[in-house]
């Protein structure tokens, strides 16, 4: 082989040999599929290939097996890769830019199989090879012969395979190169992998059969009738049995129909008959348009509620059954997601079925991305340069082509972060003349020139608000800017940064969907986080990420952002999201004792969903039941009156709690099954506090602190010389003491858009190693009066903190302390926290507590924190991110008890509240790790009671926490409570 063999890999052409992209039919045409085991060899490079690989006669007998579809770097995965290793990056090339060569050192993977297509293969019509997906460019061959090579990784690509088939065995060889100039086009902010990671197989096409189709299927809202009209090459006819149609191909028929909304996703199903062949189609009547400047579905303005969705699994890679695309689904609907945008390329077919049948409104968008040559400026980005036009072309041609009979599919979109350029203009012009149905989307053209939405990533709360009322700044071109302003709707199709903890902000960008019509919603920015799982060296499984397999160049856990873990947990942010975005708002009033039902909804009424009522005293249970609720429509509101026995549960006769906190919670449940979810499944709730109720006020003693030696007793209390508790009752404490510091969430690491934690994150202020200076100790006939400084090394700040102990008069083994805070100097940072940290025996692990919950809560990311009364261990109480960060705070938190298995323990009290997390290693190892097997348990509990905490944001990409939600140094003071029984 000559160097001129492979001139194909760095060559701009998409490939050769291949034949025009067509729709993935379903069809009663034979399919023999390749998946399953391969001849594997791993070559370094262009110099190691195999001689001859495309020889039929070739020995592979000592090759290794490699299953397809797969990606080779996962192989042997959790425990150690066999053929190099996954790596990450975000937006840098991982080689030299220097289009369109790439390295020498280019892994290359060669793929060996036979097969035998069997007696029952059709003797007459074509057979084609269609690879479904292959990372990044590859050639094949069928029995010696080439056919072609091909690049577009997640792009479906076909070969005529007919005239070299034979009787008997066949044998195909495959060489996938992992570097290529295809990659300069695909640097998408995910692991690099390589390989046949899609489903290969050998499609027959018969003659006289259907060789493409294109289905339009639109709807009037104003008759109620849908229009079918199927365009294709073949003759035949299009039967829809359900409604009637019995038509030609190229005729049209207009029937009453139900329409296809994400909503209610009604699908008919028809068969398009050649006389050879029939497809089958699922068809979903819908109409698509930019109308009054609005993106409306069927005549209404629609809302997105969605994510961003990368292809994902821990253990496979980029290699997904349709089982896990149906958990994906199935999971966004359970958080009332809408709406998916397939960054960044056109998902795996399978999944886009599923979106048609669950109904998702989809962004489908094409495998493109140049993201990288930013690093340089953008010089030689091949968006603006001629000799990539028709790479940019087909890509866009075999993503509208595949996937163009989907209802599902709103908008097209042409790509992500590759800046502008007349190519991408040109992908634009042949869309909308192929497919004039579906709007245009792509981020990068601000002043929306060529498309049909004004798509941001990442603005802030402020500028998003400009936008809604149309002040935003004008466009660069000013002949654009009635256009974007006026014309076109405007949607976030990335934000709210799901990295770690958070995303905060998440009911600030909602209100300012639902208050402008322009803002039609956002995509969350990720679904899943990346990690792949491996084992540590004791067996330990963990998730890996950016930097793990020893790349030289990476972006550590960037990859992890996700709303849900890598094994599809769903994390705290998933839950918050889906309260955030719920379709149905529920206001109930004690006053006028009514609920209000306003239904979010785009399309549907509320007679899917049924409403029920609790009434909790102290967070326990004591009425529930019904609450008859008319179907409200979209749109509308319904007001509702309290039932009697809601009233009177909720009466001040009714027998009640000692705490005297009494609400009253509704909950939208489904009422029957769903694809998605079973029947009683919530889609939305509220909860009020009844008028009048309030939390007790500590009851202080005149209780005298005694000094004894070096100790200082007080009740049940027992404190050092320096005022420290040691104990309470028989129950050992090391602290409390004022506590001012957290273990960084990734949103405070990376600080992108406007973060305000700088010093206290680069630790130049010392929050994270404060000195505690005993003062003064005084003890009296009221208590005890503790006076410190707390400040640290190199710094004069300082925080003056007073600590005042007492015990309670009514109630033996009570303990209160008041916290009086001062701070000194200029404290021009804001703080992460302030209160106060104990540590407490180990067996004090079963935790229950009244308050928010049942999961984390920060001061920006509580709207799915309700008030009740929960329990969970202390393991239960951490939040795995895959990256250990600060975690696992509830708040609002009442009391809560700490016990051991036989329920003796301490109970802390709030006056009124507090913010409470309990963990078994410090926040000084959370912060040093890197991984969660890096967290080991220590013999004590660490506990924080926090009177304050500061908001997480999306900082991490995004903007930082909002003014609101920002903690600063000022005086203060508050009060918690210690309690153990009295024997």
């Amino acid at each position: 082989m000559t160097r001129t063999d492979f001139d194909y890999v760095e060559s701009e052409s998409p490939g050769t040999g291949r034949l025009d992209p067509r729709a993935a039919l379903t069809s009663d045409a034979a399919v023999f599929s390749l998946d399953g085991d391969w001849r594997f060899r791993l070559a370094s490079g262009l110099t190691d290939t195999t001689e001859g690989l495309e020889n039929p006669d070739l020995d592979d007998s000592a090759w290794d097996t490699l299953a397809v579809p797969s990606s080779w770097q996962m192989t042997g995965l959790p425990g150690e890769t066999r053929y190099g290793a996954p790596a990450y990056t975000n937006t840098v090339y991982p080689f030299p830019v220097d289009p369109p060569r790439v390295p020498d050192a280019n892994p290359t993977g060669e793929y060996r199989r036979t097969f035998d297509l069997g007696a029952d293969w059709p003797a007459t019509g074509r057979t084609f090879l269609r690879f479904e997906g292959v990372d990044s460019c590859f050639a094949v061959w069928l029995n010696g012969i080439r056919l072609g090579d091909g690049k577009g990784s997640r792009l479906a690509t076909e070969f005529d395979a007919t005239p070299h088939l034979k009787a008997g065995e066949n044998t195909i060889a495959v060489r996938v190169h992992q570097w290529s100039a295809a990659s300069y086009l695909e640097d998408q902010d995910m692991w690099w992998l390589s390989g046949i990671y899609r489903s290969a197989s050998l499609v027959h096409r018969p003659d006289a059969g259907i060789p493409d189709l294109f289905a339009h299927a639109d709807f009037d809202h104003r008759t109620g009738e849908g229009t079918l009209r199927v365009e294709s090459d073949a003759d035949g006819r299009v039967t829809v049995p359900e409604l009637g149609i019995d038509i030609a191909i190229g005729e049209s028929a207009t029937v009453a129909v139900e329409p296809w909304t994400a909503e209610t996703p009604r699908l008919y199903d028809a068969v398009v008959a050649s006389g050879t062949e029939r497809v089958s189609l699922r068809i979903g009547f819908r109409t698509v348009k930019i109308e009054d400047g609005l993106l409306k579905v069927n005549g209404k303005r629609i809302l997105l509620r969605g994510v961003n969705r990368h292809e994902w699994d821990p253990d496979t890679g980029r290699t997904l059954s349709v089982e896990t695309m149906r958990r994906d689904l199935e999971i966004m609907k359970r958080h009332n997601i809408n709406a998916v945008r397939t960054s960044h390329y056109p998902p795996d077919k399978r999944f886009l079925d599923l979106c048609d049948e669950l109904g998702v409104w989809v962004i489908d968008e094409c495998d493109l991305e140049t993201h990288g040559f930013v690093h340089i400026g953008w010089k030689g980005n091949p968006s603006g340069e001629p000799q990539w036009r028709e790479a940019y072309l087909d890509r866009m041609r075999r993503t509208v082509e595949r996937d163009k009979n989907h209802p599902a599919i709103i908008m097209w979109s042409l790509g992500n972060e590759s800046h502008t350029g007349d190519n991408l203009a040109a992908m634009s012009e042949w869309a909308k003349g192929r497919d004039p149905g579906r709007p245009i989307h792509y981020e990068g053209d601000w002043d929306s020139g060529y498309v049909d939405v004004y798509s941001r990533m990442y603005a802030d709360h402020a500028e998003t608000d400009r936008i809604g009322q149309k002040t935003e700044a004008a466009t660069t071109d000013p002949a654009l800017d009635a256009h974007r302003r006026d014309e076109i709707p405007f949607i976030l199709c990335e934000y709210a940064h799901a990295m770690g903890n958070g995303p905060g902000g998440l009911s600030e960008y909602q209100r300012l969907f639902e208050q402008y019509p322009r803002c039609q919603g956002g995509f969350v920015w990720e679904w899943i986080d990346h990690g792949i799982r491996r084992r540590n060296e004791d067996g330990t499984e963990f998730f890996a990420y950016g930097g793990d397999f020893g790349e030289p160049l990476h972006d550590a856990n960037f990859i992890t952002d996700g709303l849900v873990f890598p094994d599809r947990t769903p994390s705290p942010g998933l839950l918050e999201y889906k309260k955030v975005i719920e379709p149905v708002q529920i206001a109930i009033s004690p006053s006028g004792q009514t609920v209000v039902i306003t239904n979010g909804y785009d399309f549907t009424d509320t007679a899917h969903l049924r409403f029920t009522w609790s009434v909790e005293d102290g967070g326990e249970g004591t009425a529930s039941g019904e609450l008859t609720v008319p179907a409200v429509a979209a749109g509308q509101t319904a007001f509702v009156e309290w039932p009697e026995p809601l009233r009177a549960a909720a009466s001040p006769e009714a027998a009640g709690d000692a705490s005297g906190e009494r609400w009253v919670s509704v909950s939208a449940v489904l009422v029957k099954d769903e694809p998605w979810a079973e029947a009683g499944h919530e889609i939305a709730w509220s909860q009020t506090q009844i008028d009048g109720a309030a939390a007790a006020a500590p009851t202080r003693s005149t209780t005298e602190a005694v000094v004894a030696g070096r100790e200082i007793s007080l009740g049940a209390a027992t404190f050092d010389a320096l005022g420290r508790l040691t104990a309470l009752g028989d129950i050992a404490i090391d602290g409390p003491r004022l506590d001012l510091w957290r273990a960084p969430t990734d949103n405070d690491l990376l600080g992108w858009g406007g973060n305000v934690s700088d010093k206290w994150v680069t630790r130049e202020v010392g929050l994270d190693r404060l000195e505690h200076k005993v003062l003064d100790v005084e003890t009296a006939d009221s208590g005890l009066t503790v006076t410190t400084r707390v400040g640290a090394a190199s710094t004069d700040l300082a925080m003056g903190a007073v600590y005042h102990w007492s015990t309670d008069t009514e109630t033996p083994g009570r303990l209160w302390l008041t916290v009086e805070i001062t701070p000194e100097g200029d404290w021009d940072f804001v703080l992460p926290r302030l209160g106060l940290r104990a540590a407490l025996p180990k067996t004090l692990g079963n935790v229950t507590w009244f308050g928010g919950g049942p999961g984390e809560a920060y001061a920006d990311t509580r709207a799915a924190a309700r008030v009740g009364r929960y329990s969970a261990t202390v393991a239960e109480m951490q939040t795995p991110y895959v990256f250990p960060q600060e975690n696992g705070s509830r708040i609002d938190v009442r009391w809560a008890k700490l016990a051991d298995e036989s329920g003796n323990g301490l109970t802390v009290l709030g006056a009124p509240d507090f913010a409470f997390t309990v963990r078994p290693w410090t926040t000084e190892d959370l912060a040093a790790a890197k991984h969660t097997h890096d967290l080991v348990e220590r013999d004590r509990l660490y506990v924080n009671l926090d009177q304050a905490l500061q908001g997480v944001g999306t900082a991490s990409c995004g903007p930082g926490v909002l003014p609101q939600h920002r903690l600063h140094a000022a005086a203060t003071s508050f009060t918690v409570g210690f309690e153990v029984p009295v024997r």
